[in-house]
């Protein structure tokens, strides 16, 4: 053991939850520490939300450029047939990557926060051993009053499909050495869906394996609909109802279909996206002996564990496993620890999926509404009738508005369209703030834009929509 430091609050793991606790803890004067044992920003920076959606918009690109030079585009915009040079689109993608995390690094030192490279393990609830981050190489010690573990998550792997070879996680998935002639996607959630559309546009032929009835299945299939119908359009072939079952003496991917039916599929590369799950080992928090809610962290509406004076965050503390819940329980953290008196019971938590279309949920869906007993009034705008989407060549998808029959209050949120991400803002504030039909409905939007849709959805719940 080379040192020994103190400090009050330490942060193990720099993900979103982490250093935004960090940033936020050393603006409040609290001395803070923040162990990362790779690139702070966690997965979502490094091998997550970052990367995908800039590998998403490279092969929008891609797509709109080899639609122009096949003659199916209606802007009468021809171009020669694209081709694309893989790694400078990787090198681009990394290059965001690397500035977004040299900017995380830069804002931990500006507020006051050290940032220290290296692999944490726990020895006790106030005191963490730092593998190779003393000054001769050794251990380093740290001392703290409160810790705080951000330590994330990582992908599912099947027992019976292991990674390695041609079966691959995201994170090998987001940076491509070489495009597959046949990429084959176990998962028909959001991550699996998200890059199977990416290698689609990009002239792989895709398959996706989905062992529910159907895609997305978190969500209502209203709402799905139309990321289905696209995906057949676009010539990504999805198999729903099929059970994985593992690899062939050959290497294809063996399933059994709806009927019990076993079938082999051939693929150069198979990509596993089932899900995720709380990162809880690897660095002794078993030690601790805190109570668990699954395979996540328990925590109370301060994000305590049942450790006093030790607290969890983000992934590790269970669903939903998203970055912007993650940096909101990380700044509580922070302030509670500084004395502020603060309860993490958002009114809702916004969930993006930028399939194509992009697919939004906030709040309560009908189904939801009418599960907890209440009397709602639904009503959708369609994007059809909206004329900036039809400028944007993008007419599929609508928003759907949940609001309170009684006294009209907002409850929920739903949409799927282009660019529909860019309106969950809207959506979860007017939950927040405790809006009304009438209040969305009386505020001008401007026209024309996609968020007049918003306005109309509210105004047909009303029973008075103006474009339909």
């Amino acid at each position: 053991m080379s040192k020994t430091i103190e400090t009050q609050l330490l942060v193990i793991g720099g993900g979103p939850g982490g250093y935004v606790a960090g940033i936020r803890a050393g603006q409040l004067g609290i001395k803070t520490v923040v162990v990362e044992g790779v690139n702070p920003g966690g997965t979502c920076l490094n091998i997550g939300c970052i990367p995908s959606k800039a590998l998403i918009h490279a092969a929008e690109e891609f797509a709109k450029v080899a639609a122009f030079a096949a003659g199916t585009s209606p802007l009468g915009i021809t171009v020669q047939a694209p081709t694309i040079d893989l790694a400078k689109t990787v090198e681009w993608k990394a290059g965001i990557v690397k500035k977004l995390t040299g900017g995380v690094g830069a804002l931990l030192k500006k507020n006051g926060a050290q940032l220290i490279k290296g692999w944490a393990t726990i020895v006790d609830g106030k005191t963490v051993d730092v593998a190779g981050a003393g000054e001769d190489g050794g251990n380093l010690r740290i001392k703290c009053e409160h810790l705080l573990l951000a330590t994330g998550s990582v992908p599912v792997e099947l027992p019976f499909l292991p990674f390695g070879g041609k079966v691959i996680s995201s994170t090998e998935a987001l940076s491509p050495t070489a495009l597959p002639k046949h990429l084959i996607v176990v998962g028909g959630g959001y991550i699996g869906l998200e890059l199977g559309t990416v290698y689609r546009k990009l002239g792989c032929e895709v398959t996706v394996v989905e062992a529910q009835d159907r895609i997305l299945p978190a969500y209502d299939n209203e709402l799905t609909k139309p990321v289905a119908t696209h995906l057949q359009k676009s010539g990504v072939k999805v198999l729903t109802g099929h059970s994985v079952l593992g690899l062939s003496d050959s290497g294809a991917l063996r399933v059994r279909d709806p009927d019990g039916t076993e079938l082999s599929i051939d693929g150069d590369q198979i990509l596993v996206a089932v899900g995720r799950r709380p990162k809880t080992d690897g660095f002794n928090l078993e030690s601790l002996g805190l109570d668990l809610a699954g395979k996540a962290i328990k925590i109370d509406d301060q994000c305590r564990t049942s450790m006093r004076h030790v607290w969890a965050i983000g992934d590790v503390a269970g669903e939903p496993m998203l970055a912007h819940r993650a940096m909101a329980q990380g700044e509580l953290v922070a302030e509670i620890v500084s004395g502020k008196k603060r309860r993490f019971v958002p009114a809702a938590i916004p969930a993006v999926c930028f399939t194509d279309p992009e697919v939004v949920v906030v709040g309560l869906s009908p189904d939801e509404a009418k599960a907890q007993g209440i009397d709602a009034k639904t009503a959708l705008f369609p994007f059809a009738a909206n004329g900036r989407a039809m400028s944007l060549e993008s007419t599929d998808g609508f928003v759907r508005v949940v609001a309170r029959a009684a006294d009209h209050r907002i409850v929920g949120w739903q949409a799927v369209g282009v660019q529909v991400s860019e309106l969950s803002i809207a959506f979860v504030q007017s939950i927040e703030m405790g809006a009304t039909l009438e209040d969305i409905a009386g505020t001008i939007h401007p026209h024309p834009t996609l968020g007049e849709a918003v306005q109309e959805a509210a105004l047909r719940a009303l029973g008075h929509a103006l474009h339909i």
